[in-house]
C-alpha cells in the first residue's frame, strides 16, 4: 500500500533513534529519500540497514517532488529522512506532505529527535507556551523578529548558526534588556554538548571570549509577569 513515511534521525548520537523508526527503514520501505545521502548512508550502515537512496533537499525538492508523488501513488513505500531531527522542522518535507496529502496518499510521522525540545527544556524557563522560530531572517525583517521577540510574554526558541549567535544575543539585549534570561545549547546529544544559562549580558560575555561552534539552539524568556 503506498504510503510516506516521516523518520526522525539523531541530531548527533546514533543511539537517538527509535525501534520502530529502524524497523520501518529496515522492513517497510522500497526507498529513502535522503537530505544527504551520504550522512544518511553512515545511519544506514550503522543499523545494517541496505535500502536503495535518492536525493530529496531545498535545491531539488521542487524539481523532483511531482515524480516522487507519482511514485507513491503507484504503489511505491517511502521514508523521508534529514540529516538531523524530524523532517519539516526547518529542513524539508513541507512540500512533500502537502503534496501526498492532496493525492489522498497515506503520510505517517514517527516521533522522534528534534533539537528544540531538549533545549527547551534544559533551559530552565517556562515551557507551557512557547513559540518556535526557526532561523532568523539574515537581514530583511531580521530587526522585527528581534523586536517581537523582545516583546512576547512567553517563552521562544529559535536556532541560529555559531558565526551569528553573539550578534543575535546582542541584538535581543539592546531591545529586551541585558538582565533577560535565555539560554544556548550548542552540538546537542554530541560528545562537546554545552547547555549555557544565564542573562543575555552573561551569555555574550561567555560566548564573545571563545570560538563558537557547532549547531545552536537559543532560548529566550519571554516578558512580564508570564515569565516568572
Amino acid at each position: 500500500m503506498a504510503k510516506l513515511f516521516l523518520i526522525p534521525t539523531p541530531i548527533g548520537n546514533l543511539e537517538d533513534i527509535t525501534l520502530r523508526a529502524i524497523r520501518i527503514l529496515k522492513e517497510e520501505v522500497d526507498l529513502v529519500l535522503a537530505e544527504d545521502t551520504r550522512k544518511t548512508g553512515i545511519l544506514l550502515k550503522h543499523y545494517e540497514i541496505s535500502k536503495p537512496m535518492a536525493a530529496f533537499h531545498q535545491h531539488n525538492e521542487h524539481k523532483v517532488l511531482e515524480r516522487i508523488v507519482d511514485r507513491i501513488q503507484g504503489g511505491e513505500r517511502m521514508a523521508l529522512v534529514t540529516d538531523a531531527g524530524t523532517p519539516a522542522i526547518s529542513d524539508p518535507g513541507f512540500l512533500l506532505v502537502r503534496a501526498c496529502l492532496l493525492k489522498n496518499i497515506e503520510v505517517e510521522c514517527l516521533p522522534g529527535a528534534t533539537a528544540f525540545v531538549p533545549a527547551l527544556v534544559n533551559s530552565g524557563l517556562p515551557a507551557d507556551r512557547f513559540i518556535f522560530e526557526g532561523f532568523l531572517p539574515q537581514k530583511k525583517g531580521r530587526q522585527t523578529r528581534v523586536q517581537e521577540i523582545a516583546e512576547r510574554p512567553y517563552t521562544t526558541v529559535l536556532y541560529e548558526s555559531p558565526h551569528r549567535l553573539v550578534k543575535t544575543l546582542s541584538q535581543l539585549a539592546v531591545v529586551a534588556g541585558a538582565d533577560r534570561r535565555a539560554s544556548v545549547s550548542r552540538e546537542l546529544t554530541k560528545l562537546f554538548e554545552e547547555n549555557k544559562q544565564g542573562s543575555l549580558a552573561e551569555l555574550i560575555e561567555w560566548f564573545g571570549n571563545k570560538e563558537v561552534k557547532g549547531e545552536i539552539v537559543l532560548v529566550i524568556e519571554g516578558k512580564g509577569k508570564d515569565s516568572q
